[in-house]
């Protein structure tokens, strides 16, 4: 095995480093891996190397040792109908006294190595994921049923520099105070003289649990927050989508281990469904730390039961667009078919609720009523998709049985204003494709259009007014949560009260968005995905507070 030091990797990745903390202060465009699976920007055989790698590991063990690990699992079913067919070392709730033990003696030196050998290793890490991103792209799209571009994009590069930004605000953190200084108080005679120094300890063990839409996207951050501050990390994959994140391990343990650490501080705890793996890691006292992007019966869960960590959350929200009016009725319909068709709406920002006055909408191409707007939509929509072999490059396909059930029980919950139909793949016969559902509403159904609905369904709710859709907006986002909001209008009366709607409730909110930016996309280093000031998630990626909690100062002092 080639050894380096870590201050090594900590001297080839500086000037990134530097460069995501002008970044993160900035808040202006920047990207450190190219999003693009270009031949020009990859290299010829890059896309052909990383799918033959993806398909070798199908059907075969992977080789990753767990501690305390009994047997193996292989749980994962590829939504485009391939046999996935992975195994990996099995951890029931009898062998995670074994883990935690191996992860907790890994603590001390990697504690003592500091902030700048760690984030060194850190971005190292990150350097390895990107040259498998082509074969991290396929096992994302396999597990969760991302289109291989989306794959790319939102699974590799994207996940990349989200995690980038988690290393660059932890280290931020780390550093803001000095190693060491020298306290001297003035005294009558000779000053008081103390040396005194400050070390960044980690809080503990870390449990990642991952999820099945965005294996990578999702957990990078929180993983790669709580390494780069000192704290060894469990990762608990969704049975779904294990391999994304068995290959994040493996690339962790292998740098760990040429760095000169314990390959141990971060593990894959793969399970069987029944083991409830997740709930029993989540309680134990020597785990500190988790994070946890799904549902909001697990997430209230571990904000209720895992008292003795810090519990980071993203759970459902209702994301809402209130439509008054436009200067681009083009732009606006198909800015939104865009948005709830893209990766089959199976996006935590994905918009759900539709709000539009009963009286209709001013715009460029004259007044327009509900059903109007409806219509705008449904040819928007029908344009985007009407090509199978086009639409399924959007679509993806559906990521588990869940969101079809869901799916096919909505239309007798509305008025069917756009149906939804299944699209043949061209590549994958065997594929689960549909394209969005569009319900119409009225605003006295809160008791449908107040709950997520997770998936390719969407709501056009009729109001009386443009004041009572902002309304709604404000009180359904500060009782059930939003990762998003949208707004089109004309009047900046309205503008000004849908902003001020959007502080009260602590939602992210996007404008008249009618080109190529979307409400459902989040660009690292600018947005902030998430807010934490709302039911949908208790934090942001990324800001301080996402970090800050992961590790404290320790001090010593002494007389000088």
């Amino acid at each position: 095995m080639v050894t380096a030091a870590p201050s090594d990797f900590a001297s080839r990745h500086r000037e990134l480093l530097e460069q995501a903390l002008v970044a993160i202060r900035k808040r202006e465009y920047f990207s450190a891996y190219p999003e693009s699976p270009s031949p020009k920007v990859y290299g010829e055989h890059a896309a052909a190397d990383g799918r033959a790698a993806f398909e070798a590991w199908l059907g075969s063990p992977f080789p990753l040792a767990t501690p305390g690990g009994d047997g193996v699992v292989a749980t994962e079913t590829s939504p485009f109908g391939i046999d996935v067919g992975v195994s990996y070392p099995r951890v029931r709730p009898d062998g995670i006294e074994t883990l935690l033990a191996v992860a907790a003696e890994a603590i001390p030196a990697w504690r003592d190595a500091g902030p700048d050998a760690r984030s060194g290793v850190c971005l190292e890490i990150l350097a390895r994921l990107q040259a498998r991103v082509f074969e991290l792209a396929n096992a994302v799209m396999h597990t969760s049923g991302q289109a291989f571009v989306m794959a790319f994009q939102a699974g590799g590069a994207h996940a990349l520099d989200r995690a980038l930004e988690a290393v660059a605000y932890s280290y931020d953190e780390m550093t803001r105070h000095p190693e060491a200084a020298i306290w001297e108080k003035p005294g009558r005679d000779e000053p008081l003289r103390m040396t005194k120094t400050y070390t960044v300890v980690p809080r503990g063990i870390a449990l990642s649990i991952g999820c099945n839409t965005f294996p990578t996207w999702n957990s990078w951050p929180g993983i790669f927050a709580s390494l780069v501050c000192g704290n060894p990390v469990v990762v608990k994959p969704h049975p779904r989508a294990v391999l994304p994140l068995a290959i994040t391990v493996q690339v962790c343990q292998e740098v760990l281990a040429e760095a000169g650490f314990a390959p141990e501080l971060v593990t894959l705890a793969a399970e069987d469904p029944a083991d409830g793996l997740a709930a029993v890691l989540a309680v134990r006292s020597e785990v500190r730390l988790v994070d946890f992007t799904g549902s909001n019966a697990f997430g209230d869960w571990l904000e209720t039961h895992g008292t003795q960590a810090v519990v980071f959350t993203e759970k459902s929200g209702v994301n809402t667009v209130v439509i008054d009016s436009t200067d681009s009725y083009r732009g606006m319909c198909f800015n939104l078919a865009f948005s709830l068709a893209l990766y089959t709406g199976q996006m935590c920002t994905a918009p759900q609720n539709l709000f539009v006055p009963a009286a209709g909408i001013d715009t460029d191409e004259g007044h327009q009523s509900y059903d109007d707007v409806a219509a705008g939509i449904g040819a928007a929509l029908d344009k985007l998709l009407g090509d199978d072999a086009k639409a399924v490059e959007l679509l993806g396909a559906v990521v588990n049985p869940g969101v079809l059930e869901r799916l096919d029980a909505a239309p007798t919950r509305g008025r069917v204003l756009v149906e939804s139909r299944p699209v043949a793949h061209p590549t994958y016969p065997d594929a689960v494709v549909r394209t969005p559902l569009l319900l119409g509403l009225d605003l006295d159904d809160a008791e449908v259009y107040a709950e997520e609905c997770f998936g390719p369904v969407a709501y056009l709710i009729e109001t009386p007014s443009t004041a009572e859709s902002i309304e709604t907006f404000r009180r359904t986002a500060r009782e059930h949560g939003a990762m998003t909001a949208s707004v089109y209008t004309t009047d900046e009366a309205v503008l000004a009260s849908m902003r001020s709607a959007s502080l009260d409730a602590g939602v992210a909110l996007s404008e008249n968005l009618t080109g190529q930016v979307f409400v459902n996309q989040s660009a690292a280093f600018s947005d902030f995905h998430g807010t934490g000031a709302n039911p949908a998630a208790n934090s942001a990626y990324t800001d301080a507070a996402y970090v800050a909690s992961r590790f404290r100062i320790v001090q010593s002092r002494r007389h000088a």
